[in-house]
């Protein structure tokens, strides 16, 4: 989808995360991945698939998020910044407990987190790299737990669901 907002987000986060690197990729590789997975889903999710990282890898601040791309994207890209923590466990109990609790427009942050998700795991399949991989196989349960809401995306929970070798219970 490029809209001219989804090409504004999409050149922010690539000036704002710089130099930074996904796996041996320039980190718009990562950016690009999400957005084309939270693409059926409207320009709101697009826009913020590209914004997700940035208030938690770069210098971009909530504050100029919501005065350039509007308050629902900067409480989106909030819900997907990882809350402090002494450990990535930490962290993310932290995040996933808020994830837990989003309802009504902000659930578009919860197809955005499931896109990450998806891209990440498709990373870590064509890369290979087993370790990480194993990393979310091990959350797996507690952020579907906190994330998914039936008919939201469930295409993209099915494909995450598969790949990480979840089995419905």
């Amino acid at each position: 989808m490029t809209t001219p907002l989804a090409a504004q987000a999409r050149a922010f986060a690539v000036a704002a995360h710089a130099d930074q690197m996904y796996g041996q990729h320039p980190y718009v590789h990562h950016l690009d991945a999400v957005a084309s997975i939270a693409e059926p889903f409207g320009e709101t999710a697009v826009v913020s698939a590209y914004l997700h990282d940035t208030v938690e890898d770069t210098a971009a601040t909530k504050q100029q998020i919501d005065e350039l791309f509007g308050t629902l994207v900067a409480e989106c890209v909030a819900l997907l910044t990882d809350q402090p923590g002494a450990d990535r466990a930490e962290r993310k109990h932290k995040t996933y407990a808020k994830l837990g609790q989003v309802q009504g427009q902000l659930e578009v942050a919860l197809i955005v987190k499931a896109a990450d998700r998806l891209a990440n795991v498709r990373a870590c399949v064509q890369d290979r790299n087993e370790r990480l991989l194993t990393v979310y196989r091990n959350e797996h349960a507690m952020f579907r737990q906190a994330a998914y809401r039936p008919g939201l995306c469930d295409a993209i929970w099915n494909e995450l669901d598969v790949a990480i070798g979840h089995t419905a219970q």
